[in-house]
């Protein structure tokens, strides 16, 4: 019987105003009538929409992740890598290859299922928070809600066809965000208990392991990067800046980015003293890379 405890750390992403707290962030806009709009790139968890006005918008789900279909640079060989070791995969068939293939495979079936559950009109709830992973790619956040009143995230999660993990906020029915990943979690182990989808591939006598040694080799990364980690000049607003660009920073992992971006938006560098760890050395790294632009275009003065 497959039965563990996940620790997975699931954050929330707030369109950048110049408010302060947990709820600082622009309130969700509903938006009904909303079509889904085929493309060869969507997978799961991000995919085009369009709506009853006619326009369109890259979505991201927000709190869940779906394991990687389309791996087109380091950074997304990287995430699948993570995903197949938080899933327990990673040595399914004995050789990377078929664990890769096998992967890929759930990735594909996770998109065929976002695109049935969105055959007809449904609702989307977004504040239009930029949810960039890549800066060159244009997403916004949001919950996304079927004809028949469902939270894809869940749904995918039942089915065993995402983690619970990522960045959330509070939900349209005001549920609050650690409620929310909590629900999460916890529809992820009946699924993994009742071997959904891809809980079925799980190896549970290795899944320790794998996590293990995903940290592990996370924070060597880290320490043999150090400051040859470089991120783009000229600096790049903290407020604004995609997840992969607030992971070039020395000492700033992926957790690290989407607490970053939980907390959002900053008025000063002292409000980092509130994202869980973050201490002294990645602050002061932080403003060696970033700056904090506010509403009205002015930039805040880092304290020495």
């Amino acid at each position: 019987m497959k039965t563990f405890l996940f620790t997975i750390s699931v954050l929330i992403a707030v369109a950048p105003t110049i408010l302060h707290g947990q709820g600082r962030g622009k309130a969700l806009e509903k938006i009904e009538a909303c079509i889904f709009v085929q493309t060869d790139w969507a997978d799961g968890d991000s995919f085009l929409i369009k709506t009853g006005a006619g326009d369109q918008h890259t979505i991201r789900l927000y709190g869940v992740d779906c394991l990687e279909m389309h791996v087109r640079d380091d950074s997304d060989a990287t995430r699948l890598r993570a995903q197949r070791r938080y899933f327990g995969i990673s040595e399914v068939g004995g050789l990377p290859q078929a664990s890769i293939a096998l992967a890929k495979e759930y990735g594909k079936l996770a998109a065929d299922e976002t695109a049935k559950a969105l055959a007809r009109p449904f609702t989307i709830h977004t504040s239009f928070a930029d949810a960039r992973g890549n800066p060159k790619f244009k997403r916004i956040y949001a919950f996304v809600t079927t004809a028949d009143g469902e939270d894809l995230g869940e749904l995918l999660v039942n089915k065993g066809l995402a983690r619970a993990f990522g960045v959330s906020r509070k939900t349209p029915a005001g549920e609050q965000r650690d409620d929310y990943k909590e629900r999460l979690r916890d529809l992820e182990l009946v699924a993994c208990r009742q071997e959904c989808g891809i809980w079925a591939e799980t190896d549970c006598d290795n899944l320790l392991e794998e996590r293990q040694r995903e940290r592990t080799e996370d924070a060597e990364l880290g320490s043999a990067i150090g400051r040859k980690k470089a991120p783009p000049t000229p600096k790049f607003d903290l407020n604004t800046a995609a997840r992969d660009e607030l992971m070039s920073i020395p000492g700033v992992g992926e957790k690290t980015a989407i607490r970053i971006i939980e907390g959002r938006p900053y008025a000063t560098f002292e409000e980092l003293d509130e994202v869980e760890g973050i201490g002294l050395k990645t602050l002061d790294e932080l403003k060696n890379y970033v700056r904090i632009v506010d509403q009205q275009g002015g930039l805040a003065v880092p304290s020495p």
